[in-house]
Parts: C-alpha cells; structure tokens; sequence
C-alpha cells in the first residue's frame, strides 16, 4: 500500500472541530428517540443526557488548559481527569440503569418460574 507523505501531513493539517460539532447531531438525533422509548431506563437515558455535560466540560477544560496552561487538555492532566471525570459520571449512570433493568427482568422471570 502506497500511501504519500505529503498525503498524511496534510490530512494531519485538518482541523478536527467542525467534526466534533457535527458528530452532536446524531447524538443529539439519539437521545430525541431514546426519550420516547420505553426499552431505555429513565437512569440510563439521564446518563446519556449527562454526556453532553462531558462535552461541555470538555470545552471548558480545554479552554482553560490553552489559555492558562498555553497548552492541550491532554497535556494538562488535572483538566484532563476532571473532564474525564464527567464522562466517568455519565457512564455510570447509564451502567446502573441497564443493571437495575436487567435485575428487574430476572425477579420478574423467577416469580413467573416459580
């Protein structure tokens, strides 16, 4: 496979923002129809919703680490673990809704059994 070098420095020149905005929108697209179902858990779907809070945070941390720091989020590790930190939150509400679900439909296929 041949693949140019000036190829890849040009594509390493590309400013990732404005896909990270537009990747919002199928989110954004998900968490309209998770709302309506009934299959999400109401904790798991605030989970989703709290990882637009992780986005956010992450805006703000990366801000502050170039205005401050004059450098990246990644390279700011105390920025960078608080905003991890919010996707940490949100994923454990999304992992406790699913097991409290789960636990839910056991109990009610043991009753049934017994």
């Amino acid at each position: 496979m041949n693949i140019s070098i000036l190829s890849l420095e040009s594509i390493a020149r590309i400013d990732p923002s404005p896909f990270f905005i537009l990747s919002l929108v199928p989110y954004l697209v998900f968490l309209r129809y998770a709302g309506k179902t009934k299959v999400i858990p109401k904790i798991s779907f605030l989970g989703f919703k709290l990882t637009l809070l992780f986005v956010l945070m992450t805006i703000v941390f990366a801000i502050i680490a170039k205005i401050y720091f004059g450098d990246e989020l990644t390279n700011v590790d105390l920025l960078h673990g608080l905003a991890e930190s919010f996707l940490t939150i949100s994923d454990a509400f999304v992992l406790y809704g699913f097991v409290l679900m789960l636990q839910s439909i056991k109990t009610k296929t043991e009753v049934k059994n017994s």
